[in-house]
């Protein structure tokens, strides 16, 4: 698998959903409101998922009663989230490279860790620009990255995850610039693995992210460390939540 077509074949497989079919309703729904009750938003914004897969975080801000429309290059997860739709929520198969929307949104969300997997930084910046374009003036954009500092610290070597008759064997590492995860399937009788994906997650810090969304005129507004929205601390906080704000 080409490196830098790993993230859409990997989203778009049935063993993907599989590893992580223990991403819930009632945890997304939770986090949504966390954000919500601190943004305090407009009922009548208009809100857009950035890289949404099957839809839990937008489906649960549809929930809050706002107008929502997700987005992910998976067309599979999109099939399974269009299950979904109503008249204040929407999915589109759609490349978060490329513009969608100009002008539209009062909040973007990009949520767990769906960023960092581009082969560029080109690319990297496309995403952002996407993002930032979709934004009306003063527009918020949340992002939910993983703390590097943290995550070097705390790096789970090896894994083995066992789902319904199927194991996962899980092997992470890191280098200068990325942390890398190798997924491979035992096989259920002769328990040879074999290689299903290796994912690659660019290790951006805060500094990155200032520049990054500077260049595109989004200034950051707060830095949370958790999905309970306490103080980031560098070292200390798993997740890195940042609250950025379009300027006019």
């Amino acid at each position: 698998m080409q490196q830098e077509n790993w993230f859409k074949n990997w989203f778009n497989s049935p063993e993907y959903h599989t590893l992580y079919s223990d991403r819930n309703d009632e945890e997304a729904a939770t986090f949504i409101q966390n954000l919500l009750s601190h943004l305090q938003p407009k009922l009548d914004s208009k809100m857009l998922d950035v890289a949404c897969g099957k839809g839990r975080h937008s489906k649960a801000l549809a929930d809050f009663g706002y107008e929502v429309v997700g987005i992910d290059l998976a067309e599979q997860s999109i099939l399974e989230a269009k299950q979904f739709e109503s008249d204040t929520l929407q999915f589109f198969t759609h490349d978060m490279r490329l513009p969608f929307w100009i002008n539209y949104f009062d909040v973007a969300f990009n949520l767990f860790t769906s960023f960092g997997y581009f082969k560029t930084q080109r690319e990297h910046n496309n995403a952002i620009r996407t993002m930032a374009q979709s934004l009306k003036p003063n527009g918020v954009l949340v992002i939910d990255y993983l703390n590097v500092h943290y995550q070097e610290k705390k790096l789970q070597r090896f894994l083995e995850k066992k789902i319904n008759d199927t194991t996962f064997q899980i092997t992470k590492w890191h280098t200068e610039t990325h942390f890398i995860k190798q997924i491979q399937i035992a096989h259920p009788t002769n328990g040879i693995p074999r290689h299903v994906s290796t994912e690659r997650v660019a290790k951006f810090s805060l500094g990155d992210f200032v520049e990054m969304l500077g260049f595109q005129k989004l200034q950051i507004q707060e830095v949370f460390g958790n999905y309970n929205l306490s103080k980031y601390d560098i070292n200390e906080s798993p997740r890195m939540i940042i609250i950025a704000k379009k300027q006019p």
